[in-house]
């Protein structure tokens, strides 16, 4: 098992940062010895990895920091990097590797302070690996002052330091910022290939992976949450079942309300536990006894834990309504290839009869209009405008298509 099996579907990439790894533990082993550094080396600082949701992003990028800190002694012998079983290749893998530093952040930014932290690690030389390895998985979410706060250090890398950045396009980084690194785009994996890796890798009866690649159209991770977690099959189902009850204006708007409240409770359920433990630690670090009264001067500290937490709790719900418009905008494309006869496969097999109602019903203009409300209400939305009411003007635009 090497570093890149997680990486599916990716022939071209993957051939394209195996061979930068053998160029940097080439360079990194004459270095050492003194020797001459390699003239050609399709080893470089920076590099931007993008491609759509669910293509691997950050799963290319940390296999690629794991192939530059491989230690495996099968390398003198010309074994490639990135083995998999060695101490730098694992703990890399895993996120215990003192040299690499994984970043995502599960708020809507990434702000000047935590950027500046990361530039400053960024010129220490590696603690005990090869390189220093900073992995940005959210190189999208930067602040324009974070990014140019990233760009000095970009310019000015450290002599074994490699930035590795993820982003959906390279419209989603600063022009200055992609100008200076490798730009590498991945591709939306086969579903083939995504339902046998839910077969081999998660134990998913070979059925189910294949209806949750299939539905998901190749998007691992939301396969693989498909494919294990009856309650978001539940609520993809709900999603699906939207495009029949837009029928009147009343419906519109109850519809409208209820995809609001599922994604409400999806991110209450996912950030209450975890806001209880950090609550629970913080107090207990500023040194207040179980159920006791925090110390004086401490209450500065606990109104900042708040405020991340809600803008936590605010990006997990923006999340989990994307994920519901994605389904909804994968439905009308379903329906507008049985409008036009269209040989591409069907994504949402099992609402079939859904699909067929809806496309007699209308036609392929309508449905491409009701493909554009549905785009119109995911980029109103990331324009912080108010859910409820984006969600509303979507679904009456459904019904008028």
């Amino acid at each position: 098992m090497s570093v890149w099996d997680d990486l599916v579907g990716q022939g071209q990439v993957e051939e394209q940062l195996a061979a930068a790894a053998r160029d940097a533990d080439a360079l990194v082993t004459a270095s050492a010895a003194g020797k001459p550094v390699p003239p050609a080396s399709r080893m470089t600082h920076a590099w931007l990895f993008t491609g759509p949701p669910g293509s691997g992003r950050a799963t290319a990028a940390r296999a690629f920091a794991a192939a530059l800190q491989c230690t495996s002694p099968d390398r003198a012998l010309g074994g490639a990097p990135g083995c998999g079983f060695c101490d730098g290749c694992h703990t890399s893998l895993i996120g215990t590797h003192a040299d690499v530093e994984v970043v995502r952040t599960d708020l809507l930014s990434i702000g000047v302070k935590e950027t500046r932290e990361l530039v400053r690690r960024a010129q220490l030389s590696p603690a005990v690996g090869r390189w220093q390895a900073i992995v940005l998985e959210d190189a999208d979410r930067l602040t324009e002052g974070a990014g140019n706060v990233l760009l000095k250090a970009v310019e000015e890398p450290a002599p074994r330091t490699v930035w590795l950045l993820c982003a959906p396009s390279l419209e989603d980084v600063l022009p200055t910022i992609r100008s200076r690194c490798r730009h590498l785009t991945l591709r939306t994996p086969p579903v083939d290939a995504v339902a046998d890796v839910l077969v081999r890798r998660d134990g998913v009866d070979p059925e189910r992976a294949s209806f949750a690649a299939r539905a998901t159209q190749g998007h691992i991770d939301r396969a693989r949450r498909l494919a294990t977690d009856e309650g978001a099959r539940s609520r993809r189902a709900a999603v699906l079942r939207l495009p029949l009850r837009v029928e009147d204006i009343g419906g519109c708007l109850k519809a409208a309300q209820e995809l609001i409240d599922t994604a409400t409770d999806d991110a209450k359920q996912v950030s209450e536990e975890v806001d209880a433990k950090e609550t629970e630690e913080m107090k207990a670090a500023l040194g207040a006894a179980a159920g006791g009264r925090l110390p004086r001067g401490t209450a500065g500290v606990m109104k900042e834990l708040e405020d991340r937490q809600k803008r936590r709790k605010t990006r997990t719900q923006r999340d989990s309504l994307d994920l519901a418009l994605t389904d909804l905008a994968g439905f009308y494309r379903d329906v507008l290839a049985i409008q036009l006869g269209s040989r591409t496969a069907i994504a949402n097999v099992d609402a079939e009869d859904a699909l067929d109602r809806v496309a007699r019903a209308s036609t392929p203009e309508r449905t491409l209009r009701r493909i554009e409300a549905v785009i119109a209400c995911r980029r109103a939305l990331d324009r912080n405008v108010a859910p409820l009411l984006a969600v509303e003007a979507m679904t009456v635009a459904l019904r008028a298509g």
